[in-house]
């Protein structure tokens, strides 16, 4: 059983699956040469317990690191622009999320954090698109504050995190979709820009602090 691997700097892409489901696998080390990770490329290496993303990478591609359940922090370069559908779901010990500055980062894909650890999130400014389920069930989420430039708040986007107390909303916002807090049990109080034209079904729906 492999518990560390240290890929060769010849290597510029690491294909899809490529280590999937190595549950021994505790450690990797990835050349700057690599530019790009295939979808599932480290989904369910469940002792994986720290990881570096190379600042040649531009994307995190879709389920990535999904199930890296011993994930406990990790470090987004600033040469990442997009974080794909679910690249980081299921990683239940996940706390720490850093950004370099400057951060290229513009969009954040569908429950790309479903079920982490996180007690904070600053989005860097760059970001202009989270989309749907993208926090969802982040359970000791405590406080967000939306990027300036958001103009819709997607259905399930923080959707059962139930220790989630405050949250800050641009006066960008249009849209707050379905299910947007849904059952954010903790959430007492939240102020609605003028400019918001629409609320989803059961946005706010079981959010008994409110």
């Amino acid at each position: 059983k492999i518990k560390r691997i240290a890929i060769p700097s010849s290597v510029t892409l690491i294909e899809i699956s490529a280590f999937r489901k190595c549950s021994s696998l505790i450690q990797i080390s990835i050349p700057s040469s690599v530019i790009s990770f295939g979808e599932r490329s480290f989904s369910g290496c469940s002792s994986l317990t720290q990881i570096t993303i190379p600042s040649s990478a531009t994307s995190i591609e879709q389920y990535a690191f999904n199930g890296c359940s011993s994930l406990t922090q990790i470090t987004i370069p600033s040469s990442v622009t997009s974080i794909k559908n679910f690249a980081f779901g299921g990683c239940t010990s996940l706390k720490n999320i850093k950004f370099e500055n400057p951060s290229s980062l513009t969009s954040i894909g569908k429950y790309v954090f479903e079920e982490c650890s996180l007690a904070q999130f600053i989005f860097p400014p760059s970001v202009t698109l989270i989309e749907e389920g993208s926090f969802f069930r982040c359970s000791f989420l405590t406080q967000i504050i939306i990027p300036p430039y958001i103009t819709s708040i997607d259905h399930n986007v923080f959707s059962k995190c139930s220790s989630l107390t405050q949250i800050f909303i641009p006066s960008s916002v249009k849209s707050i979709g379905n299910k947007a807090f849904f059952k954010c049990s903790s959430l007492t109080q939240i102020l609605i820009p003028p400019y918001v034209k629409s609320i989803g079904l059961f946005a706010f729906s079981q959010c008994s602090s409110l």
